[in-house]
C-alpha cells in the first residue's frame, strides 16, 4: 500500500513539470561575440586596481567604471529607460588593511531592471571591476584582469542587455563591484547599501572567473563549473542553532538553497553543462564578492569556472622559468563565458518570474507514519511544490505539488527519513528558492 501511495504522489508531481521557451530564448540571445568585444575592453585599460587612476579617459579603474555605466546607460536607452544607472560608493581610509595604501573611494556601478509588481524584491548578477598583479599594493603595472574579472563583468553587462527585453515580477540588478582584491569593500558597501535601503534581497549570484576551462592540472572543460554556498547564515540566532541539533538543516540555509535552484534550472534548461555543488563559502582559504552578502545575513552564491589556472592568476606579466604568467586575453574561452552568463540569465529570469518564497513554513509529524506541512500563503502562486529527499542527498529529488491549500500531510512518509521544503509556483511554472521548514507544529 505505501508503494502504491509514494507511485501516485510522484505521478502527480511529473504531471506538472514545466518548462518556459522564453529561458531557450534567454539562452540564445547571449552573444560570445560581445562578451569578447567587452573583455577586451576591460582587459585594454591597462590596470583596473583599484587604487588606480581615476582621471584618465583610457587607463585605470575610472576609465573602466565609466565605460562599464555607459554600457548600461546605452542598454537602458534601448529598452525606454528601463534600468536605473547609478554609482554607489563608498570611501575607504589608508590603513583599514594593509592594502589600502591610500585613501580611496571604492565605485560600484548599478543597474536595476524593476519588477512589474514587486519592485523592492531584488535578485542580483555581479561581477567584479577591479584587477591585480602579484603584489596587491602595486596599482600602476599591467593588471589585464582578462580573465579575473573581466569575464565576471562582461558576462552582467550581457546579461543586463540580454534580459533588458523582458519584463519581470520581481526586480533584477546587475552591479560591477570594485575593491574586491583589497578586501570585498565593493560587496560590503554594496550589502550596507541595501539594508539602509530595505531592500529584500532573494540572493546574489557572483561571478568571478568564469572564461578560463584549462586547469592548472591539464584537465581541460567547457562545460565544468562550481557553485560556492555557505551551509547556515553566520547571522542566525543561538535559538536556532540548539534547534539544528534536534530537527536538522546543517547544509540547508538559504545560500545552500539558492545553489540547489541554480543546479536545477540548469540541469532542466542546459543539460550539457556539468554544475558541481560545492559545499563551503569559497575556495580554501580564499574569499569572493557574495560574501559581504552573506554576513549581512543575504543568500549568496559564487558561480565559476571549474578549473583554475593559477600562472594566471593575481600575476605580473612574465615568462619564467618557460611558463607565460599573468592574466591575459589569450587564456579566454568566450563561448564558456557565454556558456556561464547565459547560467546566470536564466536564473536570474526564473527567480524573477517567480512568486516570492513561503515566508513560514511549520512541519509536523513526529512519531507518525506521515509527514505534516503548513505555510504561509504567498500572493499570485498558483501552487506549491512540496519537495523532499534523502538526508544525503544534495539536491530535492522528489516533489508534491498541491493547489489551492497552505496546509497537506504526506502519508507514508516518515519524517525522521528526510528533509523537506516548500516552494511557491507562479503561472508560468517557474518557482521560488525553497523554504527548509523554519517552524514545528504537533
Amino acid at each position: 500500500m505505501k508503494k502504491l501511495l509514494l507511485l501516485a504522489l510522484f505521478s502527480f508531481s511529473f504531471s506538472f513539470s514545466q518548462s518556459d521557451s522564453r529561458i531557450y530564448d534567454i539562452i540564445n540571445a547571449v552573444s560570445a561575440e560581445r562578451i569578447e568585444n567587452d573583455i577586451t575592453t576591460l582587459a585594454n585599460f591597462g590596470t583596473r586596481h583599484t587604487l588606480s587612476d581615476t582621471t584618465s579617459q583610457t587607463k585605470g579603474i575610472g576609465a573602466a567604471r565609466r565605460w562599464i555605466k555607459s554600457e548600461f546607460d546605452k542598454i537602458s536607452s534601448e529598452c525606454s529607460d528601463c534600468l536605473e544607472v547609478f554609482y554607489q560608493k563608498d570611501l575607504v581610509k589608508k590603513g583599514t588593511n594593509q592594502r589600502i595604501v591610500n585613501d580611496v573611494w571604492v565605485v560600484n556601478v548599478v543597474a536595476i531592471k524593476r519588477g512589474t509588481k514587486h519592485p523592492n524584491r531584488f535578485i542580483i548578477m555581479s561581477g567584479d571591476i577591479d584587477s591585480r598583479v602579484s603584489d596587491p599594493t602595486d596599482f600602476t603595472s599591467d593588471s589585464p584582469g582578462a580573465n579575473d574579472n573581466a569575464s565576471g563583468m562582461a558576462g552582467t553587462i550581457e546579461a543586463a542587455r540580454v534580459l533588458s527585453k523582458y519584463d519581470f515580477e520581481n526586480s533584477i540588478i546587475f552591479v560591477g563591484l570594485s575593491g574586491e582584491e583589497q578586501g570585498l569593500f565593493g560587496g560590503k558597501g554594496l550589502a550596507a547599501y541595501a539594508k539602509e535601503k530595505g531592500w529584500d534581497i532573494v540572493g546574489i549570484l557572483n561571478n568571478d572567473m568564469i572564461g578560463n576551462i584549462k586547469g592548472v592540472d591539464g584537465v581541460m572543460s567547457n562545460r565544468d563549473f562550481r557553485i560556492f554556498s555557505e551551509p547556515v547564515p553566520v547571522t542566525e540566532t543561538e535559538q536556532e542553532r540548539t534547534a539544528r541539533r534536534f530537527y536538522g538543516g546543517e547544509v540547508d540555509g538559504i545560500s545552500r538553497q539558492l545553489a540547489r535552484y541554480v543546479h536545477k534550472t540548469v540541469k532542466t534548461y542546459m543539460p550539457e553543462m556539468n554544475p558541481t555543488m560545492i559545499y563551503r563559502l569559497d575556495r580554501f582559504g580564499r574569499g569572493g564578492h557574495h560574501r559581504p552578502f552573506n554576513d549581512a545575513g543575504y543568500a549568496g552564491i559564487r558561480i565559476m569556472e571549474s578549473h583554475e589556472n593559477y600562472t594566471q592568476q593575481h600575476q605580473d606579466i612574465r615568462v619564467e622559468d618557460g611558463i607565460a604568467y599573468g592574466d591575459v586575453l589569450e587564456h579566454v574561452n568566450f563561448e564558456y563565458a557565454k556558456k556561464l552568463t547565459a547560467v546566470n540569465a536564466i536564473n536570474l529570469a526564473s527567480i524573477a518570474w517567480a512568486p516570492p518564497a513561503p515566508e513560514k513554513v511549520e512541519i509536523g509529524g513526529i512519531v507518525r507514519p506521515a509527514a505534516k506541512f503548513k505555510w504561509s500563503p504567498v500572493d499570485g502562486a498558483i501552487g506549491y511544490k512540496i519537495y523532499w529527499r534523502d538526508t544525503t542527498s544534495p539536491t530535492w529529488d522528489n516533489y508534491k505539488f498541491v493547489r489551492n491549500t497552505n496546509s497537506f500531510t504526506l502519508d507514508g512518509i516518515v519524517i525522521d527519513n528526510y528533509f523537506f521544503g516548500v516552494a511557491a509556483i507562479g503561472k508560468d511554472g517557474h518557482e521560488s528558492p525553497v523554504v527548509f521548514p523554519n517552524a514545528i507544529f504537533r
